[in-house]
């Protein structure tokens, strides 16, 4: 799917985000055939890149609700603040939940957050395994941003004025959730991450 056909399905979601339901019991194993729904931004083909240096595509994370941000590690204010609330949203999840989900950061400064930049970011804040911490060429980090409503500008003194947004993906990449701001919203956030992990809990056929 082309990335404007898709920005265009996309478009409701980001501007009325809401609730997927949530009432099954064990995650299923889909086949690596299953078509994605056509409101899935794992249809994008761009490629990033972790911080251990090994390429990464959107549609890896298949099968794992997330909770999604954009960011640039040298942020002073708004993304330690964006971090920290990732880390009590996740907490608000009953443990055996946590282990099936991701928070994927994905930084939009394409100059400095090279890997090992990524890497040392992770190690400072002691982000574990399930943080799952990208960077890309401008043109994959511009598409994601625009699929997701994120509004970015580099200013003179090399920081970014940045929108602050969550996003809450399903196990197959539909957004059904947006925290805007830096107060407030962690319960609904929680809740809708939860109600994502409820909801990739159930078949495709059920």
């Amino acid at each position: 799917m082309k990335t404007s056909a898709l920005f265009l399905t996309l478009l409701p979601l980001l501007v009325s985000p809401s609730l997927r339901a949530a009432d099954a019991c064990c995650p299923p194993a889909l086949p690596a055939e299953a078509p994605l729904p056509a409101a899935s931004i794992y249809q994008t083909e761009v490629d990033f890149t972790t911080d251990v240096d090994t390429p990464f595509h959107l549609a890896e994370l298949r099968g794992h609700p997330v909770a999604l941000v954009m960011f640039f590690s040298t942020c002073a204010y708004a993304c330690p603040a964006t971090v920290a609330d990732l880390a009590r949203i996740r907490e608000k999840l009953p443990e055996a939940d946590r282990t099936l989900t991701r928070i994927v950061m994905v930084s939009f400064d394409t100059e400095r957050d090279i890997v090992a930049v990524l890497r040392q970011f992770r190690e400072s804040r002691a982000l574990d395994a399930n943080w799952v911490l990208l960077r890309g060429a401008d043109d994959s980090v511009r598409e994601l941003a625009a699929l997701l409503g994120v509004k970015f500008k580099r200013e003179a003194d090399g920081n970014f004025a940045h929108s602050n947004l969550i996003t809450i993906l399903s196990a197959e990449g539909e957004i059904v959730h947006q925290r805007a701001g830096l107060t407030g919203g962690l319960n609904e956030a929680a809740a809708a991450l939860l109600g994502a992990v409820r909801s990739g809990e159930k078949s495709p056929d059920a």
